[in-house]
């Protein structure tokens, strides 16, 4: 029996009532054992999946069956089977007995037995480990525990985390279970949220072919070092080391006359001068997107491709990806999406605590000063290299 190891990524979230999530599920090395690229860019980009990626698919289909002999109601709405990892979008009906959680660990089992099945092994679901601990070459640990529980079926549910990836390289990678212990899960936020889960799952062998293909453009980084602070990264990184960068800053309300800022002549005026910039080349644009004025710019930038650094409050994970247009400002290189890691400690702004959006805010425009008076090295920490 596999474990999932689960933290959900929304604390407070009701994992046990109605909602609907796109799950994200990596293969365990990210071996590529569930498909491969049929397609090429520029036609429609199609996977091949093998036989296992058919079976997992077959066992993501047959989810909603499996959860309703437990009392669950859920409905699955769309999947993908990538290379080295899978998508899937689920659905909870009805407050369950079972978490979503539970939900996922049951579908990652029956993958795994489906894996090992298909390799002519025993399905390591109710198979007893203890049959594989008793040679003289397994860990002393091991056999005693195996000795200890001989009769009560797999171990692994007694063993912690580092007792199981011991066991796992002792017995070998066949014997291990499919998927990596942990998953992310994104909840969603509403009827358009949903639609665009689904469409995201469609889209993605497209996403991946176009990050196989423009490595640069769509690099995605959990650490960079810029100056003194770190940040997550998504998008062409070469934009920091254009020679001039301008901060786009707006404030809300006009300071003199209380208008939205962006229905003001001195709006329109800044917003010129910064098309101007743009247009004069080696200008990169760079804000937060926070007020409205600031959102308009921004906008502006994705849709006509000029160069953009936009800073976002959200942190950038190791599964994070943005929405489709910005994902395709990336492609086309005008892109760098950045999030800063310790954005919730950089200090309280006018008393407030920097853990509210209004210090968040606040502070996301300091980093933006930072970012356009930066002239030096940015420093991949997980690549140690520079750029």
């Amino acid at each position: 029996m596999e474990i999932l190891s689960y933290r959900p990524r929304n604390a407070g979230h009701d994992y046990y009532g109605r909602g609907t999530y796109l799950i994200t599920l990596v293969v365990s090395g990210r071996e590529q054992l569930l498909s491969h690229f049929a397609g090429e860019i520029g036609h429609k980009t199609t996977l091949a999946l093998t036989p296992l990626g058919e079976a997992v698919q077959k066992a993501w289909l047959q989810t909603p069956a499996h959860s309703q002999t437990h009392g669950n109601n859920v409905v699955v709405h769309a999947c993908v089977c990538m290379p080295d990892h899978f998508h899937g979008v689920i659905e909870v009906l009805e407050p369950m007995q079972w978490s979503l959680g539970d939900i996922i660990q049951a579908f990652k089992a029956s993958c795994t037995s489906l894996w090992q099945q298909q390799q002519g092994l025993p399905s390591s679901t109710n198979r007893p480990i203890s049959a594989d601990c008793m040679s003289d070459g397994a860990p002393a640990w091991l056999r005693e525990k195996a000795a200890l529980h001989y009769n009560e079926g797999t171990l692994i549910r007694s063993m912690s985390k580092k007792q199981r990836q011991e066991y796992y390289t002792f017995v070998g990678r066949q014997r291990r279970p499919l998927f990596d212990d942990n998953y992310d899960d994104t909840v969603c936020l509403d009827e358009r949220h949903r639609q665009a889960m689904i469409a995201y799952v469609h889209d993605n062998p497209r996403r991946a072919q176009l990050r196989r293909l423009l490595p640069d453009y769509l690099c995605r980084c959990l650490h960079v070092q810029i100056g003194d602070r770190s940040y997550g990264a998504f998008g062409n990184l070469f934009l920091l080391r254009w020679p001039r960068k301008v901060q786009v800053m707006c404030h809300r309300k006009h300071p003199y006359n209380g208008y939205p800022y962006e229905e003001t002549d001195d709006y329109f005026r800044e917003r010129s001068q910064w098309e101007t910039a743009v247009m004069e080349g080696a200008t990169v644009i760079v804000t937060p997107g926070i007020s409205r004025g600031e959102q308009l710019m921004k906008n502006e930038c994705i849709e006509r491709g000029f160069p953009l650094i936009h800073l976002q409050a959200t942190p950038i994970g190791q599964y994070w990806k943005p929405e489709k247009k910005r994902f395709e400002a990336c492609a086309r290189g005008s892109l760098l999406i950045l999030a800063p890691w310790d954005l919730d400690t950089m200090g309280d702004v006018g008393n407030v605590p920097s853990d509210s959006d209004y210090s968040r805010f606040h502070n996301l425009n300091i980093l933006a000063a930072e970012i356009c008076s930066f002239n030096g090295e940015a420093k991949i920490i997980r690549k140690n290299k520079e750029l």
